[in-house]
Protein backbone atom coordinates (compact mmCIF):
# COMPACT_ATOMS: atom_id res chain seq x y z
CA UNK A 1 0.00 0.00 0.00
CA UNK A 2 1.43 3.89 -1.09
CA UNK A 3 0.56 7.01 0.30
CA UNK A 4 0.69 9.98 -1.78
CA UNK A 5 0.95 13.22 0.52
CA UNK A 6 -0.17 16.88 -1.04
CA UNK A 7 -0.90 20.15 0.38
CA UNK A 8 -3.55 22.81 -1.22
CA UNK A 9 -5.87 25.92 -0.09
CA UNK A 10 -9.30 25.25 -1.42
CA UNK A 11 -11.30 22.75 0.50
CA UNK A 12 -14.44 22.97 -1.70
CA UNK A 13 -12.48 22.60 -4.87
CA UNK A 14 -10.77 18.77 -3.11
CA UNK A 15 -14.19 17.81 -1.81
CA UNK A 16 -15.72 18.52 -5.77
CA UNK A 17 -12.99 16.47 -7.03
CA UNK A 18 -13.72 13.63 -4.47
CA UNK A 19 -17.09 13.19 -5.03
CA UNK A 20 -16.71 14.29 -8.57
CA UNK A 21 -16.72 11.74 -11.82
CA UNK A 22 -13.10 11.86 -11.89
CA UNK A 23 -10.66 13.09 -14.92
CA UNK A 24 -11.80 10.10 -17.24
CA UNK A 25 -15.13 8.92 -15.61
CA UNK A 26 -13.37 6.62 -12.92
CA UNK A 27 -14.98 7.69 -9.86
CA UNK A 28 -17.88 5.51 -9.11
CA UNK A 29 -20.26 5.39 -6.20
CA UNK A 30 -18.08 8.52 -4.14
CA UNK A 31 -19.10 7.79 -0.23
CA UNK A 32 -17.49 8.70 3.35
CA UNK A 33 -16.24 5.74 5.18
CA UNK A 34 -15.11 7.73 7.94
CA UNK A 35 -14.45 11.10 9.57
CA UNK A 36 -13.50 13.30 12.57
CA UNK A 37 -16.44 12.36 14.70
CA UNK A 38 -18.28 9.67 12.88
CA UNK A 39 -20.82 12.65 12.01
CA UNK A 40 -19.71 14.56 8.75
CA UNK A 41 -22.33 15.06 6.05
CA UNK A 42 -21.96 12.41 3.04
CA UNK A 43 -22.55 14.14 0.05
CA UNK A 44 -22.32 10.37 -1.64
CA UNK A 45 -25.61 9.46 0.39
CA UNK A 46 -27.73 12.57 0.62
CA UNK A 47 -30.57 12.92 -1.65
CA UNK A 48 -29.51 16.85 -1.88
CA UNK A 49 -25.69 16.57 -3.50
CA UNK A 50 -24.64 20.04 -3.78
CA UNK A 51 -25.99 21.60 -0.81
CA UNK A 52 -24.33 18.81 1.34
CA UNK A 53 -21.18 19.29 -0.61
CA UNK A 54 -20.66 22.50 0.66
CA UNK A 55 -22.25 21.86 4.04
CA UNK A 56 -18.91 19.00 4.29
CA UNK A 57 -16.32 21.84 2.97
CA UNK A 58 -17.72 24.27 5.70
CA UNK A 59 -17.70 21.84 8.10
CA UNK A 60 -13.81 21.32 6.87
CA UNK A 61 -13.06 24.97 6.94
CA UNK A 62 -14.47 25.98 10.66
CA UNK A 63 -11.25 25.97 12.40
CA UNK A 64 -9.25 27.29 9.36
CA UNK A 65 -12.67 30.67 9.41
CA UNK A 66 -12.11 31.23 12.87
CA UNK A 67 -8.17 31.05 12.82
CA UNK A 68 -7.91 33.66 10.61
CA UNK A 69 -4.47 35.24 9.68
CA UNK A 70 -2.79 32.77 12.00
CA UNK A 71 -4.32 29.52 9.94
CA UNK A 72 -1.64 28.30 7.20
CA UNK A 73 -1.93 29.38 3.41
CA UNK A 74 -2.16 26.29 2.44
CA UNK A 75 -4.58 24.26 5.11
CA UNK A 76 -5.60 21.66 2.75
CA UNK A 77 -3.86 18.01 3.57
CA UNK A 78 -4.63 15.39 1.01
CA UNK A 79 -3.37 11.66 1.44
CA UNK A 80 -4.60 9.85 -1.09
CA UNK A 81 -4.06 5.80 0.19
CA UNK A 82 -3.87 2.61 -2.70
CA UNK A 83 -3.89 -0.58 -2.33
CA UNK A 84 -1.43 -3.34 -5.01
CA UNK A 85 -3.80 -4.75 -7.91
CA UNK A 86 -2.68 -7.67 -6.47
CA UNK A 87 -4.60 -6.85 -2.53
CA UNK A 88 -7.88 -8.40 -1.84
CA UNK A 89 -10.77 -6.11 -1.60
CA UNK A 90 -11.35 -4.08 1.32
CA UNK A 91 -14.47 -3.33 3.16
CA UNK A 92 -15.39 0.28 4.23
CA UNK A 93 -14.88 -0.49 7.53
CA UNK A 94 -10.82 -1.61 7.33
CA UNK A 95 -10.42 1.30 5.21
CA UNK A 96 -12.44 3.23 7.71
CA UNK A 97 -9.70 1.87 10.37
CA UNK A 98 -6.46 2.34 8.18
CA UNK A 99 -7.66 6.27 7.58
CA UNK A 100 -7.72 6.48 11.28
CA UNK A 101 -4.21 5.15 12.13
CA UNK A 102 -2.79 7.27 9.35
CA UNK A 103 -4.24 10.62 10.99
CA UNK A 104 -3.32 9.27 13.99
CA UNK A 105 0.48 8.29 13.21
CA UNK A 106 0.30 11.66 11.03
CA UNK A 107 -0.46 14.00 13.71
CA UNK A 108 -3.30 15.11 11.47
CA UNK A 109 -5.66 13.55 14.43
CA UNK A 110 -3.87 11.82 17.27
CA UNK A 111 -6.04 9.32 18.96
CA UNK A 112 -7.54 10.61 21.99
CA UNK A 113 -6.54 14.70 21.46
CA UNK A 114 -10.01 16.42 21.25
CA UNK A 115 -8.09 19.37 19.43
CA UNK A 116 -6.97 17.11 17.03
CA UNK A 117 -7.87 18.32 12.77
CA UNK A 118 -11.27 17.62 11.23
CA UNK A 119 -10.89 15.24 8.45
CA UNK A 120 -12.87 12.75 6.09
CA UNK A 121 -12.03 9.67 4.14
CA UNK A 122 -13.98 9.50 1.20
CA UNK A 123 -14.04 6.08 -0.87
CA UNK A 124 -14.55 6.04 -4.97
CA UNK A 125 -13.34 3.52 -6.17
CA UNK A 126 -12.33 -0.49 -4.91
CA UNK A 127 -8.88 0.05 -4.39
CA UNK A 128 -8.07 3.15 -2.94
CA UNK A 129 -9.72 6.19 -0.40
CA UNK A 130 -8.49 9.60 -0.01
CA UNK A 131 -8.25 11.54 3.37
CA UNK A 132 -8.69 15.48 3.02
CA UNK A 133 -8.30 17.42 6.32
CA UNK A 134 -7.64 21.13 7.41
CA UNK A 135 -4.66 21.58 8.61
CA UNK A 136 -5.80 24.00 11.54
CA UNK A 137 -6.12 22.31 15.49
CA UNK A 138 -9.58 22.91 17.61
CA UNK A 139 -6.68 25.08 20.01
CA UNK A 140 -6.54 26.90 16.48
CA UNK A 141 -3.00 26.34 16.13
CA UNK A 142 -1.43 24.60 13.24
CA UNK A 143 -1.13 20.53 13.32
CA UNK A 144 1.77 18.83 14.16
CA UNK A 145 2.43 16.78 11.59
CA UNK A 146 6.65 16.72 10.17
CA UNK A 147 7.24 14.05 8.07
CA UNK A 148 3.90 12.94 7.63
CA UNK A 149 4.91 10.89 4.79
CA UNK A 150 7.62 8.40 6.53
CA UNK A 151 5.55 8.28 9.65
CA UNK A 152 2.47 7.19 6.90
CA UNK A 153 4.49 5.20 5.30
CA UNK A 154 6.05 3.22 8.44
CA UNK A 155 2.48 2.32 9.65
CA UNK A 156 1.27 1.35 5.95
CA UNK A 157 3.96 -1.31 6.77
CA UNK A 158 2.39 -2.31 9.88
CA UNK A 159 -1.03 -2.44 8.08
CA UNK A 160 0.28 -4.52 5.43
CA UNK A 161 1.49 -7.53 7.20
CA UNK A 162 -1.66 -7.27 9.56
CA UNK A 163 -4.35 -7.56 6.54
CA UNK A 164 -2.38 -9.79 4.71
CA UNK A 165 -1.40 -7.63 1.79
CA UNK A 166 1.13 -7.17 -0.45
CA UNK A 167 4.40 -5.30 1.27
CA UNK A 168 5.89 -2.65 -0.99
CA UNK A 169 9.71 -2.12 -0.75
CA UNK A 170 9.90 1.10 1.47
CA UNK A 171 11.97 4.09 -0.13
CA UNK A 172 14.85 5.92 1.73
CA UNK A 173 13.96 9.35 0.42
CA UNK A 174 16.64 8.71 -2.24
CA UNK A 175 15.32 7.41 -5.55
CA UNK A 176 15.44 10.14 -8.10
CA UNK A 177 12.40 11.72 -8.66
CA UNK A 178 9.41 10.32 -10.06
CA UNK A 179 8.09 11.94 -13.69
CA UNK A 180 4.72 13.90 -13.02
CA UNK A 181 1.84 12.34 -14.46
CA UNK A 182 2.06 15.52 -17.24
CA UNK A 183 6.01 14.82 -17.74
CA UNK A 184 4.18 11.09 -18.81
CA UNK A 185 1.47 12.73 -20.91
CA UNK A 186 4.01 15.24 -22.58
CA UNK A 187 6.08 11.80 -23.40
CA UNK A 188 3.02 10.25 -24.74
CA UNK A 189 1.54 12.68 -27.08
CA UNK A 190 5.73 13.03 -28.54
CA UNK A 191 5.63 9.17 -29.23
CA UNK A 192 8.11 8.87 -26.44
CA UNK A 193 8.03 5.83 -24.00
CA UNK A 194 10.80 7.88 -21.46
CA UNK A 195 9.91 10.96 -20.01
CA UNK A 196 11.96 14.38 -20.73
CA UNK A 197 13.54 13.62 -16.98
CA UNK A 198 14.24 10.26 -17.54
CA UNK A 199 16.18 10.46 -21.11
CA UNK A 200 17.92 13.44 -19.13
CA UNK A 201 19.26 11.34 -16.18
CA UNK A 202 20.29 8.37 -19.13
CA UNK A 203 22.35 10.85 -20.84
CA UNK A 204 23.37 12.36 -17.84
CA UNK A 205 24.76 9.25 -15.82
CA UNK A 206 26.26 7.97 -19.47
CA UNK A 207 28.05 11.57 -20.00
CA UNK A 208 29.79 11.12 -16.29
CA UNK A 209 30.08 7.48 -16.54
CA UNK A 210 33.48 8.18 -19.35
CA UNK A 211 34.64 11.71 -18.13
CA UNK A 212 38.08 11.77 -15.75
CA UNK A 213 37.04 15.29 -14.75
CA UNK A 214 34.41 17.73 -13.85
CA UNK A 215 35.24 19.79 -16.59
CA UNK A 216 35.27 16.80 -18.74
CA UNK A 217 32.12 16.11 -17.63
CA UNK A 218 30.28 19.39 -18.72
CA UNK A 219 31.77 19.15 -22.12
CA UNK A 220 31.03 15.87 -22.74
CA UNK A 221 27.71 16.36 -21.74
CA UNK A 222 27.66 20.19 -24.00
CA UNK A 223 28.47 17.32 -26.70
CA UNK A 224 25.85 15.49 -26.65
CA UNK A 225 23.04 15.17 -29.03
CA UNK A 226 20.09 16.69 -28.21
CA UNK A 227 21.22 17.90 -24.79
CA UNK A 228 21.50 21.87 -23.83
CA UNK A 229 22.94 22.46 -21.08
CA UNK A 230 24.00 25.77 -18.92
CA UNK A 231 26.55 26.11 -16.07
CA UNK A 232 25.88 28.42 -12.84
CA UNK A 233 29.00 30.05 -11.63
CA UNK A 234 29.95 31.68 -8.51
CA UNK A 235 31.15 35.60 -8.38
CA UNK A 236 34.73 34.09 -8.53
CA UNK A 237 34.14 32.33 -11.58
CA UNK A 238 34.38 28.45 -10.30
CA UNK A 239 31.21 26.42 -11.16
CA UNK A 240 28.57 26.61 -8.69
CA UNK A 241 25.93 24.02 -11.02
CA UNK A 242 24.80 22.87 -13.76
CA UNK A 243 20.96 22.65 -15.59
CA UNK A 244 19.79 20.55 -19.16
CA UNK A 245 16.88 20.38 -21.33
CA UNK A 246 16.06 18.27 -24.32
CA UNK A 247 16.60 20.22 -27.58
CA UNK A 248 12.19 20.69 -28.78
CA UNK A 249 10.81 20.20 -25.20
CA UNK A 250 9.58 23.35 -24.44
CA UNK A 251 6.68 25.04 -21.72
CA UNK A 252 3.78 26.85 -22.91
CA UNK A 253 5.95 29.82 -23.60
CA UNK A 254 7.96 28.12 -26.37
CA UNK A 255 11.19 28.07 -24.07
CA UNK A 256 13.18 25.12 -22.92
CA UNK A 257 12.11 23.25 -19.91
CA UNK A 258 15.62 22.70 -17.28
CA UNK A 259 16.61 20.21 -15.15
CA UNK A 260 19.11 20.64 -12.56
CA UNK A 261 21.46 17.71 -12.00
CA UNK A 262 19.47 17.36 -8.31
CA UNK A 263 16.24 17.18 -10.12
CA UNK A 264 17.79 14.28 -12.18
CA UNK A 265 18.38 12.29 -9.39
CA UNK A 266 20.21 12.97 -5.34
CA UNK A 267 23.88 11.67 -6.88
CA UNK A 268 23.54 14.22 -10.09
CA UNK A 269 23.99 17.31 -8.49
CA UNK A 270 27.47 18.86 -9.36
CA UNK A 271 28.53 18.88 -5.90
CA UNK A 272 28.30 15.37 -5.88
CA UNK A 273 29.53 14.63 -8.94
CA UNK A 274 32.68 16.74 -8.46
CA UNK A 275 33.23 15.06 -5.13
CA UNK A 276 32.92 12.09 -7.39
CA UNK A 277 35.36 12.28 -9.80
CA UNK A 278 37.72 14.36 -7.95
CA UNK A 279 38.01 11.89 -5.27
CA UNK A 280 39.47 9.40 -7.91
CA UNK A 281 41.74 11.30 -9.94
CA UNK A 282 44.84 10.21 -11.52
CA UNK A 283 48.17 11.26 -13.42
CA UNK A 284 48.46 8.50 -15.98
CA UNK A 285 51.19 6.11 -14.40
CA UNK A 286 52.16 3.74 -17.30
CA UNK A 287 51.01 2.73 -21.09
CA UNK A 288 47.39 0.78 -21.33
CA UNK A 289 46.88 -2.34 -20.79
CA UNK A 290 47.01 -4.01 -24.15
CA UNK A 291 43.78 -5.95 -22.74
CA UNK A 292 41.73 -3.32 -21.21
CA UNK A 293 38.58 -5.69 -21.17
CA UNK A 294 40.25 -8.36 -19.22
CA UNK A 295 41.60 -5.99 -16.60
CA UNK A 296 38.26 -4.37 -16.34
CA UNK A 297 37.04 -7.84 -15.55
CA UNK A 298 39.40 -9.01 -13.00
CA UNK A 299 38.76 -5.71 -11.16
CA UNK A 300 34.96 -6.57 -10.94
CA UNK A 301 35.44 -9.92 -9.86
CA UNK A 302 37.21 -8.64 -6.63
CA UNK A 303 34.00 -6.46 -6.43
CA UNK A 304 31.54 -9.02 -4.28
CA UNK A 305 34.64 -9.77 -2.20
CA UNK A 306 35.03 -5.71 -1.23
CA UNK A 307 30.89 -5.25 -0.56
CA UNK A 308 30.73 -8.08 1.79
CA UNK A 309 34.02 -7.05 3.70
CA UNK A 310 34.34 -3.75 3.61
CA UNK A 311 32.62 -1.15 5.53
CA UNK A 312 29.35 0.13 4.39
CA UNK A 313 30.35 3.51 3.15
CA UNK A 314 33.32 1.79 0.97
CA UNK A 315 30.48 -0.64 -0.30
CA UNK A 316 28.11 1.95 -1.52
CA UNK A 317 31.07 3.91 -3.31
CA UNK A 318 31.73 -0.03 -4.94
CA UNK A 319 28.30 -0.31 -6.32
CA UNK A 320 27.96 3.63 -7.39
CA UNK A 321 31.35 2.60 -9.69
CA UNK A 322 29.47 -0.50 -11.06
CA UNK A 323 27.23 1.71 -12.15
CA UNK A 324 29.24 3.78 -14.14
CA UNK A 325 30.49 0.88 -15.75
CA UNK A 326 27.15 -0.42 -16.54
CA UNK A 327 26.40 2.88 -17.45
CA UNK A 328 28.98 2.98 -20.00
CA UNK A 329 28.62 -0.77 -21.72
CA UNK A 330 25.53 0.09 -23.67
CA UNK A 331 28.24 2.77 -25.99
CA UNK A 332 30.35 -0.66 -26.57
CA UNK A 333 28.48 -3.27 -27.23
CA UNK A 334 27.35 -4.88 -30.07
CA UNK A 335 23.63 -3.41 -31.03
CA UNK A 336 21.80 -6.13 -30.98
CA UNK A 337 22.73 -6.62 -27.08
CA UNK A 338 22.27 -2.57 -26.36
CA UNK A 339 18.85 -2.50 -25.40
CA UNK A 340 19.24 -5.20 -22.38
CA UNK A 341 22.50 -3.74 -21.41
CA UNK A 342 20.67 -0.34 -21.61
CA UNK A 343 17.44 -1.59 -18.79
CA UNK A 344 20.26 -3.23 -16.86
CA UNK A 345 22.15 -0.05 -16.29
CA UNK A 346 18.68 2.01 -16.04
CA UNK A 347 17.33 -0.20 -13.21
CA UNK A 348 20.86 -0.27 -11.03
CA UNK A 349 20.40 3.07 -11.08
CA UNK A 350 18.66 2.78 -8.17
CA UNK A 351 20.67 0.45 -6.45
CA UNK A 352 23.59 2.64 -6.27
CA UNK A 353 22.44 4.48 -3.81
CA UNK A 354 20.93 4.86 -0.14
CA UNK A 355 21.56 6.49 2.73
CA UNK A 356 24.85 5.33 3.34
CA UNK A 357 27.25 8.05 2.02
CA UNK A 358 30.07 6.63 -0.05
CA UNK A 359 33.28 7.57 0.10
CA UNK A 360 34.68 7.42 -3.20
CA UNK A 361 38.35 6.82 -2.77
CA UNK A 362 37.82 3.34 -2.16
CA UNK A 363 36.49 2.52 -5.69
CA UNK A 364 40.02 4.29 -6.79
CA UNK A 365 41.69 1.39 -7.98
CA UNK A 366 38.20 -0.02 -10.11
CA UNK A 367 37.75 3.14 -11.19
CA UNK A 368 41.11 2.62 -12.99
CA UNK A 369 40.52 -0.03 -14.24
CA UNK A 370 37.74 0.54 -15.61
CA UNK A 371 38.53 3.59 -17.40
CA UNK A 372 40.89 1.71 -20.08
CA UNK A 373 37.60 -0.45 -21.31
CA UNK A 374 35.92 2.95 -21.72
CA UNK A 375 38.10 3.26 -24.83
CA UNK A 376 37.49 0.09 -26.65
CA UNK A 377 34.42 -0.99 -28.18
CA UNK A 378 33.46 -4.73 -28.10
CA UNK A 379 35.45 -6.60 -31.10
CA UNK A 380 36.36 -10.00 -32.15
CA UNK A 381 34.42 -12.75 -30.80
CA UNK A 382 32.79 -11.22 -28.13
CA UNK A 383 34.32 -13.39 -25.40
CA UNK A 384 35.75 -10.35 -23.35
CA UNK A 385 32.42 -9.26 -23.27
CA UNK A 386 30.84 -12.61 -22.08
CA UNK A 387 33.44 -12.49 -19.31
CA UNK A 388 33.04 -9.09 -18.06
CA UNK A 389 28.78 -9.85 -17.95
CA UNK A 390 29.95 -13.35 -16.05
CA UNK A 391 31.65 -11.41 -13.60
CA UNK A 392 29.01 -8.90 -13.30
CA UNK A 393 26.20 -11.05 -12.58
CA UNK A 394 28.15 -12.09 -9.34
CA UNK A 395 28.20 -8.27 -8.29
CA UNK A 396 24.79 -7.96 -8.79
CA UNK A 397 24.32 -10.80 -6.64
CA UNK A 398 26.65 -9.42 -4.37
CA UNK A 399 24.69 -6.13 -3.90
CA UNK A 400 21.25 -7.83 -3.55
CA UNK A 401 22.81 -9.16 -0.30
CA UNK A 402 24.70 -6.38 1.06
CA UNK A 403 21.20 -4.22 0.45
CA UNK A 404 19.28 -7.30 2.36
CA UNK A 405 21.29 -6.73 5.14
CA UNK A 406 20.52 -3.30 5.08
CA UNK A 407 17.17 -3.41 4.59
CA UNK A 408 17.18 -1.69 1.37
CA UNK A 409 14.06 -2.61 0.30
CA UNK A 410 13.96 -0.74 -3.36
CA UNK A 411 17.43 -0.87 -3.95
CA UNK A 412 16.96 -4.83 -3.31
CA UNK A 413 13.76 -4.76 -6.05
CA UNK A 414 15.89 -2.91 -8.55
CA UNK A 415 18.91 -4.64 -8.24
CA UNK A 416 16.93 -8.26 -9.13
CA UNK A 417 15.60 -6.78 -11.85
CA UNK A 418 18.96 -5.55 -13.03
CA UNK A 419 19.68 -9.05 -12.88
CA UNK A 420 17.32 -10.37 -15.14
CA UNK A 421 18.00 -7.93 -17.62
CA UNK A 422 22.09 -8.93 -17.03
CA UNK A 423 21.54 -12.06 -17.28
CA UNK A 424 19.39 -12.37 -20.99
CA UNK A 425 22.65 -9.85 -21.88
CA UNK A 426 24.98 -12.33 -20.87
CA UNK A 427 23.25 -15.14 -22.59
CA UNK A 428 23.05 -13.38 -25.87
CA UNK A 429 26.91 -12.11 -25.77
CA UNK A 430 28.27 -15.71 -24.62
CA UNK A 431 26.14 -17.54 -27.27
CA UNK A 432 29.13 -16.79 -30.00
CA UNK A 433 31.92 -16.93 -28.32
CA UNK A 434 31.06 -20.34 -26.40
CA UNK A 435 29.65 -22.06 -30.08
CA UNK A 436 33.56 -21.21 -31.04
CA UNK A 437 35.18 -22.93 -28.57
CA UNK A 438 33.11 -25.89 -28.50
CA UNK A 439 34.39 -26.18 -32.34
CA UNK A 440 37.97 -26.65 -31.05
CA UNK A 441 37.62 -29.67 -30.17
CA UNK A 442 41.53 -30.84 -28.65
CA UNK A 443 42.57 -34.96 -29.19
CA UNK A 444 40.41 -37.75 -27.38
CA UNK A 445 43.31 -38.26 -25.41
CA UNK A 446 43.07 -34.49 -23.88
CA UNK A 447 39.57 -35.31 -23.58
CA UNK A 448 40.18 -38.22 -21.00
CA UNK A 449 42.57 -36.47 -19.29
CA UNK A 450 40.59 -33.79 -18.48
CA UNK A 451 37.35 -36.39 -17.96
CA UNK A 452 39.33 -37.59 -15.15
CA UNK A 453 40.37 -34.54 -13.40
CA UNK A 454 37.12 -33.07 -13.14
CA UNK A 455 36.02 -36.52 -11.49
CA UNK A 456 38.90 -35.62 -8.78
CA UNK A 457 38.17 -32.31 -8.47
CA UNK A 458 34.82 -31.89 -8.53
CA UNK A 459 33.39 -35.33 -7.67
CA UNK A 460 29.66 -33.70 -6.16
CA UNK A 461 29.56 -31.86 -9.61
CA UNK A 462 31.49 -34.22 -11.69
CA UNK A 463 28.08 -35.68 -13.40
CA UNK A 464 26.08 -32.51 -14.01
CA UNK A 465 29.54 -30.81 -15.22
CA UNK A 466 29.89 -33.14 -18.21
CA UNK A 467 26.54 -33.81 -18.83
CA UNK A 468 26.08 -30.12 -19.66
CA UNK A 469 25.91 -28.70 -22.74
CA UNK A 470 28.87 -26.19 -22.43
CA UNK A 471 31.38 -29.13 -21.34
CA UNK A 472 33.21 -29.06 -24.86
CA UNK A 473 33.74 -25.32 -24.45
CA UNK A 474 35.13 -25.91 -20.98
CA UNK A 475 37.47 -28.85 -22.16
CA UNK A 476 38.77 -26.53 -25.06
CA UNK A 477 39.48 -23.53 -22.49
CA UNK A 478 41.63 -26.01 -20.14
CA UNK A 479 43.00 -27.55 -23.99
CA UNK A 480 44.14 -23.93 -24.65
CA UNK A 481 45.49 -23.44 -20.95
CA UNK A 482 47.52 -26.13 -22.10
CA UNK A 483 48.46 -24.90 -25.15
CA UNK A 484 49.83 -21.08 -23.43
CA UNK A 485 51.78 -23.03 -21.13
CA UNK A 486 49.54 -23.47 -18.17
CA UNK A 487 49.51 -26.41 -16.04
CA UNK A 488 44.98 -27.08 -16.74
CA UNK A 489 45.57 -29.56 -13.49
CA UNK A 490 46.15 -25.82 -11.61
CA UNK A 491 44.24 -24.16 -13.41
CA UNK A 492 40.91 -26.32 -12.73
CA UNK A 493 41.59 -26.41 -9.01
CA UNK A 494 41.71 -22.53 -9.08
CA UNK A 495 38.64 -21.94 -11.03
CA UNK A 496 36.50 -24.59 -9.13
CA UNK A 497 37.79 -23.48 -5.52
CA UNK A 498 37.01 -19.37 -6.80
CA UNK A 499 33.25 -20.69 -5.24
CA UNK A 500 30.58 -22.88 -5.01
CA UNK A 501 28.58 -23.97 -7.93
CA UNK A 502 25.72 -24.86 -6.47
CA UNK A 503 23.58 -22.65 -7.37
CA UNK A 504 25.14 -22.69 -10.80
CA UNK A 505 22.70 -23.11 -14.18
CA UNK A 506 25.61 -24.42 -15.89
CA UNK A 507 28.37 -25.29 -13.87
CA UNK A 508 30.81 -26.11 -17.03
CA UNK A 509 29.52 -22.75 -18.35
CA UNK A 510 31.59 -20.90 -15.40
CA UNK A 511 34.14 -23.29 -15.36
CA UNK A 512 34.96 -21.84 -18.76
CA UNK A 513 34.75 -18.69 -18.23
CA UNK A 514 37.09 -18.79 -14.84
CA UNK A 515 39.20 -20.69 -16.64
CA UNK A 516 39.43 -18.22 -19.38
CA UNK A 517 40.04 -15.40 -16.77
CA UNK A 518 42.83 -17.03 -15.02
CA UNK A 519 44.65 -18.28 -18.30
CA UNK A 520 44.66 -14.71 -19.34
CA UNK A 521 45.23 -12.80 -16.33
CA UNK A 522 48.18 -14.78 -15.08
CA UNK A 523 51.89 -15.19 -16.43
CA UNK A 524 52.58 -18.46 -18.38
CA UNK A 525 55.77 -20.59 -17.16
CA UNK A 526 58.89 -18.50 -18.53
CA UNK A 527 60.18 -21.31 -20.51
CA UNK A 528 56.67 -22.42 -22.29
CA UNK A 529 55.38 -18.82 -22.80
CA UNK A 530 54.42 -18.11 -26.23
CA UNK A 531 55.59 -14.52 -27.90
CA UNK A 532 53.74 -11.67 -27.16
CA UNK A 533 51.99 -10.53 -30.18
CA UNK A 534 51.93 -6.73 -31.28
CA UNK A 535 48.55 -5.40 -30.27
CA UNK A 536 46.91 -2.25 -32.36
CA UNK A 537 46.66 0.60 -30.63
CA UNK A 538 44.08 1.33 -28.73
CA UNK A 539 41.12 3.88 -29.49
CA UNK A 540 41.35 7.24 -26.71
CA UNK A 541 38.44 8.61 -25.09
CA UNK A 542 37.09 10.55 -27.79
CA UNK A 543 35.61 7.86 -29.52
CA UNK A 544 33.28 6.78 -26.63
CA UNK A 545 32.51 10.47 -26.68
CA UNK A 546 31.10 10.42 -30.30
CA UNK A 547 29.15 7.41 -29.43
CA UNK A 548 27.41 8.83 -26.72
CA UNK A 549 27.05 11.99 -29.33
Amino acid sequence: MIAKITGGQDTGKLIAYLYGPGKANEHTDPHLVASWDGFAPDPGRSPDFNATKKQLARALDLRVKQAGDRAPKRHVWHCSLRAAPEDRLLTDQEWADIARRVVHTTGIAPDGDPDGCRWVAVRHADDHIHIAATKVRGDLRPARHWNDYLTADQELASIEKEYGLRQVARGDRTAAQRPTRAEQEKAHRTGHQATARERLRVAVRTALSIATTPEEFLSILAGTGSVLIETQRFPSGDIRGYKVALDGDTNATGEPVWFSGSKLAPDLSFPKIRERLTATEEEPTGPRSPEPWHQATAAIERVPHHIDQADAEAAQAYLAAFGEALDTLPLLAPQDIRPQLRQAAIAFERATRSRVQAEHRHAHALRRALRGMRTQPVVGDGAGLAMFLDAALLVVMAAIRWHQLHQHDQQVAAARQTLVHLQAAYAQAAAAPLTAFAHRRPPRQTIERITRQIHEGAPAHARQILDDPAWGSLVAALAEAEEAGHQPERILQQALGQRSLEDARSPAEVLTWRVLRLTRRQAAPERTRPPVSRVPRQADTSDSVRRLR
